[in-house]
């Protein structure tokens, strides 16, 4: 019964074979059809249209590249012209004792290191100031000593464009080291300038740019002036070299109606050659390409050949191989579909291709998903782990737990040790605005990355956490023995500096000595994360085993505290006086920070500090919660770790909101006590008052409600009280017949003083403004 099984299935295979065999030689045969019709269309496209195609290929290139060029030449033409006419290169430059004026001098050499910077195809600005000392900055200043030098310079004054391009040697002795340079004389817009701005280009980097119009990696490109002596090459050539000689008579025969690309011939070569101009200052340039095509052309046509030969020769022996390997080919297929769908092995005539397909197409669907499901969730799902592990989240689970959830996320944990490191980066508030506010995260993400990056070449096995906050924690895991704790030191150290090189900020490391279990991990965290917090303020890079600092958490540190500033603090806050509150917490913060403090100190200096202003803020009358919105002032500053933020912190956060409150409420009590003050004068003008009887009135300081006055009204009180009186007095002279001694008695002064006031306020007597009968 077995046998027959196996004869029938052995004859079905065989059906089968004939089958897929007929197929297969037809398709190899046909196969072979469109390789000889490609053969022919390839080299008759070679021989017939290359050389044309390529022309207008080039051409367009070319000029899209000179515009590129022209381009970049007119930004460097604008921003010379931009500093020449900037204040900082005016006629005050003229007769400049750069060794006197040495700050002046300073700030010309950063100008012009910033212009040198601005553009890569500057090799060097200089600034040359003629006169009977000529001096040269380049960047830096000096005497031109040497008077062929100042001489060369000189030259480039006597002209009569302020701004142009020229071809120059300022080495005397080298007449034929001859530089680009854009020449812009100052001061800009001056008929007789005293001195230039010189962009010197780097010859390299102008025959680099010179290089992209050149699509092939031979051939000549090269710029010149079309009336003038100016000659830049890409190459080593110069304007007299035969090819660059036949080329230019070849350009003037043509001239540009003939258009600006053409085929040239030299020395059993075919080039593409494409000219055209653009528009310098006041001048008109011409560049030239030219690069081979005879060079390309030759292998594509040679290749076309040797395509069609093969072609036509695989036409011929596709028939005999065809037989053959089908007998080959359909043996796999078989044994594939056996493994793949075994209940699907002794199909009738169904297509075994199709059914391997689909059964091919579902593996493969699934297997993709979960790979992509894994890759993607697991770095993830570690580092979550890692972080509840690190904060102790995972208290509950037991030791056998732990290690199996390690072994699930791919770690390797049998017969390791495990050492924690905690690292922190400070120094964030002193990079001069290369980070902002706000960019902890941004920073801790880098920092996290160069951790993950070096760990991964010291270590086989090492994962890092980011606490978002310029923190991070890394697990090592090293196999076998205890690893030496001068490798792990060696680590933080080498960590130190390339965060110090890429960041610039300095690094605290506290690491753990080795732990032999997984449950040992999370007390490890922590005490290496108290350790960072005795790191010493105004240190650099600090690396803290904590074997060494097992017993600095309970010394007791000295206190650097200082009440009498606290005090201070308190009473400018109180007064109102922001200048001075400003001053003396800076002063509090540097006393908390003296050579030796450690940060934990410092921290609870502040939070100490903290809690006195909230008590005064109380005692104020002020609600601190209602002050500061309901924020955990406490919370925010204990994630601060570094002086200048902790300082600016305090100052808008806490101080700057106290003050703000206080300053409104006190506004408020200021207006009205002026506004009680005008209604007394306004009530008591025609009597003796003056400004302590007001202000006994107001139950204020004479001193203090002048000051008032002053700001509230915009008025001194003599004044306001002045300019009542004689409003009152004018409308007595002008409606009534009282005499002028009546008026003086009606509004408080005497005759004779009021007489003399009348006249120096209005510039006339009383008695003259009543007969002229004013009208106001």
């Amino acid at each position: 019964m077995v046998a027959r099984w196996k004869r029938y299935g052995e004859e079905r295979s065989k059906g089968k074979g004939r089958y897929y065999r007929k197929n297969l030689i037809l398709v190899l045969a046909v196969s072979s059809i469109p390789g000889f019709i490609v053969g022919a269309l390839i080299y008759w496209m070679a021989v017939g249209n290359m050389e044309s195609e390529l022309l207008k290929m080039h051409n367009r290139q070319i000029e899209q590249r000179a515009a590129n060029i022209g381009e970049q030449l007119g930004n460097l033409e604008l921003m010379l012209a931009h500093w020449a006419f900037d204040p900082k290169f005016d006629y005050s430059l003229k007769d400049l004792d750069a060794a006197v004026n040495y700050e002046r001098a300073w700030d010309i050499t950063k100008t012009l290191l910033v212009m040198q910077g601005s553009n890569t195809m500057v090799k060097r600005v200089e600034l040359y100031l003629s006169g009977g000392e000529p001096l040269l900055f380049n960047p830096e200043y000096g005497n031109v000593e040497n008077a062929a030098v100042s001489g060369q310079y000189d030259r480039l004054l006597r002209t009569g464009q302020s701004t142009y391009w020229t071809q120059w040697a300022f080495d005397p002795a080298r007449p034929e080291a001859r530089e680009l340079t854009l020449v812009h004389h100052i001061p800009g817009g001056n008929l007789k300038p005293f001195g230039a701005l010189l962009l010197r280009m780097d010859p390299e980097k102008v025959a680099g740019m010179l290089k992209t119009m050149t699509p092939y990696n031979s051939g000549e490109t090269f710029m010149q002036q079309t009336f003038g002596p100016l000659f830049i090459s890409a190459g080593s050539s110069t304007g007299q070299s035969p090819f660059v000689a036949a080329l230019r008579d070849e350009i003037r025969k043509r001239g540009a109606e003939e258009g600006s690309s053409f085929l040239f011939d030299w020395n059993n070569a075919t080039y593409a050659v494409t000219f055209g101009g653009f528009s310098r200052i006041a001048d008109e340039w011409m560049y030239v390409s030219a690069s081979p095509i005879t060079s390309i052309t030759a292998p594509v046509v040679f290749i076309s050949r040797l395509i069609f030969l093969v072609s036509a020769c695989a036409l011929l022996l596709s028939a005999l191989l065809s037989w053959f390997a089908s007998r080959r080919i359909y043996s796999p297929v078989r044994r594939l579909l056996q493994t793949l769908m075994p209940e699907q092995a002794a199909a009738g005539r169904e297509d075994e291709f199709k059914l391997i397909e689909k059964q091919w197409q579902t593996l493969h669907g699934q297997s993709h998903a979960l790979q992509y499901t894994l890759a993607e969730q697991l770095p993830h799902v570690k580092e979550s782990f890692l972080h509840q592990l690190f904060k102790g989240y995972l208290y509950a689970y037991s030791e056998a737990d732990l290690r199996c959830r390690m072994k699930r996320f791919k770690w390797e944990v049998e017969d390791c040790h495990f050492i924690v490191l905690y690292i922190q980066l400070t120094g964030i508030s002193s990079l001069e605005g290369k980070f902002r506010g706000g960019d902890e995260s941004l920073v801790s993400f880098a920092a996290v990355n160069i951790i993950a990056e070096l760990s991964a070449e010291h270590f086989s096995q090492a994962d890092v956490v980011n606490f978002h906050d310029l923190t991070a924690g890394l697990l090592l895991i090293q196999p076998g023995a205890c690893p030496a704790e001068s490798t792990v030191h060696s680590f933080s150290e080498e960590l130190a500096g390339m965060i110090n090189r890429m960041l610039n900020m300095r690094v605290t490391v506290a690491f753990s000595p080795p732990a032999g279990s997984i449950s040992a991990i999370p007390p490890a965290f922590e005490a290496a994360k108290q350790a960072a917090s005795y790191r010493q303020f105004g240190g650099e890079n600090q690396i803290i085993h904590l074997d060494q600092y097992a017993g600095q958490g309970q010394a007791a540190p000295d206190t650097q505290y200082s009440f009498m500033l606290e005090r201070a603090l308190i009473q400018a806050l109180r007064s109102g006086d922001a200048g001075e509150a400003d001053r003396l917490l800076e002063e509090f913060l540097e006393a908390l920070c003296a050579e030796g403090a450690k940060a934990i100190d410092v921290q609870q200096g502040m939070l100490h500090l903290l809690g006195t202003i909230q008590h005064m803020i109380m005692d104020s009358g002020i609600h601190p919660n209602q002050l500061f919105k309901g924020v955990n002032m406490y919370a925010a500053l204990s994630g601060i770790h570094e002086p200048k933020l902790i300082l600016s912190w305090f100052r808008e956060k806490v101080a700057a909101p106290f003050l703000k409150e206080l300053c409104e409420r006190s506004d408020a009590g200021i207006k009205r006590t002026i506004a009680l003050a005008m209604q007394y004068i306004q009530e008591h003008y025609m009597d003796n008052i003056s400004l302590d009887s007001c202000a006994d009135y107001t139950g204020t300081n004479p001193f203090l409600l002048s000051k008032s006055f002053k700001r509230v009204t915009g008025q001194n009180f003599i004044d306001y009280l002045t300019g009542l009186r004689l409003n009152k007095a004018k409308e007595l002279l002008r409606d009534t017949d009282m005499r002028i001694n009546d008026v003086a008695d009606q509004v408080g002064y005497q005759h004779s003083y009021f007489n003399r006031i009348f006249k120096k306020q209005e510039g006339i007597t009383p008695g003259r403004y009543r007969e002229l009968g004013h009208h106001d």
